[in-house]
């Protein structure tokens, strides 16, 4: 019996300067979710998510996120009491624009991933490595109700006194992370996810705005899964934050979500790992020098059924430019 852990085998068979703080939104939480290309894309919390933007801004943003905790639990692989630590960079970019006459955005993300995993299989104590690039993911988003397309001024006025907002949004992972069909863990998922939207923002008072989104993510299959073919039911997800807004560019939020469904369909045979999983969590963003801002957001799980019972901190940087 070997005394120590051992490596877990591949698979044998198988604007204005100065108005630039107020006119930052965030979309480094967004690339939360391609990590768990499996079991995890509807985990994000993603708070102003659909807060508009003068048309014709540009944001950078450089980020870092830490997971640690029951993070790649897969129910079709023997790997049991699972403990991993997630390590992940991120680079992505943000534009606004006018479509239809309303506030629009597109958001290009691009992870990469290195992490290490430890667990029982096959009632041996083993322990794994995963390091390269998961999946890229682009979202386009638009406000239908609430937020036409502004320019910096009429953006300011907007800030001051926002209406109600109704917003569409569609995200779409692309199979291009590093996947080896003979490995037990990879960074990307080998196969096509697509998450359709819609949130509300609703301000409560001058201070304090509440946030609602409800999506589904349609997932594609994954023909080169080490168990066998893989087919997914779709997963429900719903988010709530709660807002509050110090001045602007500076605000802070509570956020919380819910996912339903994801049942898998592996080689022909369906199992019972149905999610039925909550996080909640907080966010802060702090703007300096106009044009550049902080974000720094920590969430854990609520309860979970499937494999989401980790913690999670992340921190970025956003510059704005035109």
């Amino acid at each position: 019996m070997s005394a120590g852990p051992q490596k877990l085998p591949p698979a044998p068979n198988r604007i204005h300067p100065r108005r630039a703080g107020f006119v930052m939104r965030t979309c480094i939480v967004m690339a939360i979710g391609v990590l768990w290309a499996a079991q995890g894309l509807a985990q994000e919390l993603t708070p102003r998510a659909y807060w508009p933007a003068p048309k014709g801004i540009n944001v950078a943003v450089i980020g870092y996120v830490y997971a640690q905790g029951d993070v790649l639990f897969d129910p079709t692989i023997p790997l049991y009491g699972v403990d991993s630590e997630v390590n992940i960079a991120v680079l992505a970019y943000l534009r606004t624009f006018s479509l239809w006459g309303r506030t629009s955005n597109f958001v290009v993300e691009l992870p990469y991933q290195w992490s290490t995993t430890q667990g029982i299989l096959v009632d041996t104590p083993a322990e794994g490595s995963v390091s390269g690039f998961n999946d890229l993911n682009v979202t386009l988003s638009v406000n239908l109700l609430g937020a036409p397309t502004m320019t910096p001024q009429e953006f300011g006025a907007f800030r001051a006194d926002p209406k109600p907002i109704l917003g569409a949004s569609l995200k779409v992972v692309t199979p291009t992370g590093k996947y080896d069909s003979n490995r037990l863990l990879n960074a990307g998922g080998n196969r096509w996810a697509v998450r359709a939207e819609l949130g509300s923002i609703l301000r409560l008072t001058p201070k304090w705005l509440l946030e609602i989104d409800a999506g589904a993510w349609l997932l594609g299959d994954d023909d080169e899964f080490i168990a066998g073919p893989r087919e997914q039911e779709p997963i429900l997800s719903l988010q709530l934050h709660l807002v509050r807004r110090f001045k602007p560019g500076f605000w802070a939020s509570l956020d919380a979500n819910f996912f339903y469904g994801g049942r898998q369909t592996i080689d022909g045979r369906r199992l019972v790992d149905v999610q039925r999983n909550s996080r909640i969590g907080g966010t802060v963003v702090v703007p300096f020098k106009g044009r550049h801002a902080v974000k720094i957001g920590y969430a854990a799980g609520l309860f979970a059924d499937f494999g989401t019972d980790f913690d999670q901190f992340l921190v970025s940087y956003q510059v704005l430019f035109r």
